[in-house]
């Protein structure tokens, strides 16, 4: 690795048109990536990459016209100072915030370069070329303003709102809520069970933890190997088996804790209140994303944990 201040003028100018090549690429990956969920987005993306060919062309055509035509591999990791970036690549699904920040920051990054890279230069073409640059990408920002503006009309920002919101209850919420359901409904037998057999608020904290964890590692590992998300969308499995996986456990927790009590009486009325409201979150969450009306999500969800409840107390007293 090489550093920056010890850069020739060939090579500085040679890196700039790998950085540009690169920052080109990102942007039609990010493009490309958008495109089925946020078209409107993936225009944008468009119009910056074409924006960065227009560079890497005045940046070949200066090199040509000083150094002749063989231009040098020189990328950002072959020089001290570059941040290091993810690859796109290893990045799926995209999020629309998340990449309109990423650019945002590669903007910055390449602006640097080129305000630093002009006081080195003693070409007076070249380092005109490299301030140009450095001023375009300073408005580059504004530019890809002006492109959300023209593409994202209200509508279309409605509509990517939607789809937005419709990415999240596939890859977050109904993995989340399927762990949810099933850490807080399964759990409930067997730690009722223990309790009311044994009568001691540890042996039911011990078995609602081990039935908590053991839940959430099955759920997790069912989520993830279910499908990869290439065709349903539903993003990254392993995503959404650790999010599965984690919520199963957390809906199971979340009654065990109250037998932490030594009372026995009393951990026993507080797990019964946790289990109330365990199921009231449940019952919100499908009425806010999953649009089912509340008094037919309440019944379904009432009903099941109530007979679940009812087995644990019944093998639990027998």
């Amino acid at each position: 690795m090489k550093d920056f201040q010890s850069l020739s003028q060939q090579e500085i100018l040679a890196l700039a048109i790998s950085l540009e090549e690169e920052d080109e690429r990102v942007y039609a990956d990010f493009a490309e990536g958008l495109r089925q969920d946020f078209p409107a987005s993936a225009a944008v993306f468009d119009g910056m990459r074409a924006e960065e060919a227009g560079h890497r062309r005045r940046l070949i055509e200066s090199y040509r016209a000083t150094f002749g035509e063989h231009i040098p591999l020189i990328r950002r990791q072959d020089v001290k100072g570059f941040v290091q970036r993810r690859p796109v690549w290893l990045v799926r699904p995209l999020g629309l915030d998340a990449v309109r920040k990423q650019a945002s920051a590669i903007e910055v990054e390449t602006r640097r370069f080129y305000e630093r890279a002009a006081v080195r230069t003693g070409d007076a073409s070249i380092r005109q070329l490299l301030d140009d640059l450095a001023q375009e990408e300073r408005t580059h920002e504004d530019r890809a303003q002006e492109l959300r503006e023209e593409k994202l009309g209200p509508r279309v920002r409605e509509d990517e709102d939607r789809a937005r919101r419709r990415l999240f209850v596939l890859q977050i919420v109904q993995p989340g809520l399927a762990g949810l359901m099933d850490g807080s409904v399964s759990t409930l037998a067997p730690v009722f069970a223990a309790a009311l057999a044994t009568r001691s608020s540890w042996n039911a904290f011990l078995v609602g933890m081990a039935a908590s964890v053991g839940a959430g590692i099955s759920m997790g590992f069912a989520e993830a190997l279910s499908d990869d998300g290439s065709l349903t969308g539903r993003g990254h499995p392993w995503i959404r088996g650790v999010v599965c996986g984690a919520m199963t456990t957390l809906g199971g927790v979340g009654h065990t804790l109250p037998f932490l009590i030594p009372t026995f009486q009393a951990a026993f009325a507080l797990a019964f209140l946790v289990v109330i409201v365990e199921l009231g979150v449940i019952t919100w969450i499908r009425h806010r994303y999953m649009d089912t009306p509340v008094v037919s999500a309440g019944i379904q969800v009432l009903v099941g944990g109530a007979l679940v409840f009812l087995t644990g107390v019944l093998i639990g007293s027998s």
